[in-house]
C-alpha cells in the first residue's frame, strides 16, 4: 500500500523519545511505529532543548512544537504532574504548553489533511484534542488513550475530563481499573481496555547475564525495581523490606533503576538503614539496556501505592517486561494490577504501604526456586498470549480503521 492510500493518523503525546538514547518511556513510540503499514503516522510531541523540531524515524513523521524558553528542565521534561509539585513556578508555563499545541495541531491537520487524532492522556493532550475540535475541525475524529495518572490523578477537574471523554470519538485505556474509573466520572463514550504491549523478540529469559552481575558484584540474590522514582511507585516500602531480607539472605542486592523527584529521599532512608551495600541507585537506563537486567533479576518489585491526592499507576509497562523476561513479578493490590497479576499463579500480590509482606514474599521466593520457576513459566504464557506487541497493535489498527 503506497503512503498515499494510507489513512492520515495525528499522534499528541507528552512522553515521547527526545533524541537517540533518550530514556524516556518509549510506549507510545513503540505503539505508534507497529502502525505504520497500515497508516501514515505523524507524532506531535513537546520540543525539549537539544531535540529536532522535525524528524523522520521509522516511517513516523516526528513535530515538535516549542513552547518556552531554552531550558534543560521545562513543564514536560519528565512527568508534568510530579513537575508540577515539585515546582510551582512551572504552572506558568501551562497556558503556553497549551496554546502551542493547539495551534501545531491546527497546522499540522490542515497541511497534512489528517481526518484523526489519537490523543495520549486525557489531560493534556485529549483536552487540546476536543478543543480544536470544538474551535476548528468538527469532523475531527479523535481517539483518546488514557494511561492511568490522567484519569486518577487531578480529581478536582474530574468534570472537565468528563467534558474531553464525552466529547471524543472513541475511549482506549490500559487497564479495567481505568475503564470503571472513566465510568464514574461519566463517561458515555465507547471504551476499550487496550494495554501497551511487549516486544518478545527485546525482551525474554535469554537475556540473562552474568556481565550486570559482574557489574554491580551481584554475589547472591537479584531483586530488581525499574521506574520512575515518585511517590506512588511506593519504592519506600521495599528498602524499608530490605533489612528482614538481608537478614535471611545477607548477599541479596537490589538494584533501582531510574530518576525522579524521590530520589534524594530514597537514597537517605537507604544510608539511614545501613543499605548502601545491598542497594544499588543506579539511575536511569535506556530501554534497550533493561532486557538483560530483566532477565538477570531473580524478582521484580512494583510496591505502587494509591497517593493521598488518589494518584496511582495504571498498568505499569515494567510489569509486562519483567514477566516476559523471566523475572517472578511481585505487584500490590492496585484494581488495575489485577488485569496481569493472578496471585500465585503468574505473580505474587501484596497489600499496598506493607514492607513486611513484601519481605515476607521476597524470603518465600527465594527459599523455593521450583516455586519460582512454576510463576515464571504461567507468567510468560500470559504476556505471550495477552500482552504481545503483535497482538495489541493488530487491535489498535482495526480500531483505527
Amino acid at each position: 500500500m503506497s503512503d498515499n492510500d494510507k489513512k492520515k493518523i495525528l499522534i499528541t503525546t507528552s512522553t515521547f523519545p527526545k533524541w537517540e538514547m533518550d530514556t524516556t518511556p518509549p510506549f507510545v513510540y513503540e505503539l505508534s511505529k507497529r502502525l505504520v503499514d497500515d497508516f501514515q503516522i505523524f507524532i506531535l510531541a513537546p520540543y525539549s532543548t537539544g531535540s529536532k523540531k522535525y524528524e523522520k524515524i521509522d516511517g513516523m513523521d516526528i513535530y515538535r512544537y516549542k513552547y518556552w524558553f531554552n531550558s534543560k528542565n521545562n513543564l514536560s521534561d519528565g512527568a508534568i504532574l510530579p513537575n508540577l509539585k515539585k515546582n510551582k513556578l512551572f504552572y506558568l508555563q501551562i497556558p503556553f504548553f497549551l496554546l502551542f499545541q493547539f495551534l501545531a495541531i491546527k497546522k499540522i491537520v490542515k497541511k497534512e489533511k489528517i481526518n484523526t487524532i489519537h490523543a495520549h492522556w486525557i489531560i493534556p493532550q485529549g483536552f487540546v484534542a476536543v478543543l480544536y475540535k470544538k474551535i476548528i475541525n468538527k469532523n475531527i475524529k479523535i481517539l483518546c488513550t488514557s494511561h492511568g495518572a490522567d484519569i486518577f490523578g487531578l480529581q478536582k477537574f474530574n468534570f472537565l475530563k468528563k467534558w474531553i471523554l464525552n466529547n471524543c470519538t472513541r475511549l482506549t485505556v490500559v487497564s479495567n481499573a481505568i475503564k470503571n474509573e472513566a465510568l464514574k466520572i461519566g463517561s458515555k463514550i465507547n471504551t476499550e481496555v487496550l494495554p501497551m504491549g511487549v516486544d518478545l523478540d527485546i525482551f525474554n529469559p535469554k537475556n540473562y547475564s552474568e556481565e550486570i552481575k559482574s557489574k554491580y558484584n551481584i554475589n547472591g540474590s537479584f531483586l530488581l525495581f525499574v521506574g520512575r522514582l515518585s511517590e506512588k511507585k511506593g519504592i519506600k516500602y521495599l528498602i524499608e523490606a530490605m533489612p528482614r531480607i538481608i537478614e535471611k539472605f545477607p548477599t541479596t542486592k537490589l538494584l533501582i533503576i531510574g530518576n525522579g523527584e524521590e530520589k534524594n529521599k530514597l537514597e537517605k532512608l537507604s544510608k539511614t538503614l545501613n543499605l548502601e551495600n545491598n542497594i544499588i541507585f543506579t539511575g536511569a537506563i535506556h530501554n534497550l539496556e533493561l532486557p538483560k537486567y530483566y532477565a538477570t533479576a531473580d524478582i521484580f518489585i512494583g510496591p505502587s501505592i494509591i497517593t493521598k491526592n488518589g494518584d496511582r499507576e495504571g498498568l505499569p509497562v515494567t510489569y509486562m517486561e519483567a514477566m516476559a523476561s523471566g523475572s517472578v513479578l511481585i505487584g500490590t493490590n492496585l484494581d488495575g494490577n489485577y488485569d496481569i497479576l493472578d496471585h500465585e499463579k503468574t505473580g505474587i500480590m501484596i497489600k499496598q504501604h506493607n514492607s513486611v509482606e513484601i519481605s515476607k514474599y521476597v524470603i518465600e521466593l527465594l527459599d523455593n526456586k521450583d516455586y519460582r520457576e512454576k510463576l515464571i513459566k504461567n507468567s510468560i504464557l500470559k504476556i505471550e498470549n495477552n500482552y504481545n506487541w503483535k497482538i495489541i497493535s493488530k487491535k489498535y489498527k482495526e480500531l483505527l480503521k
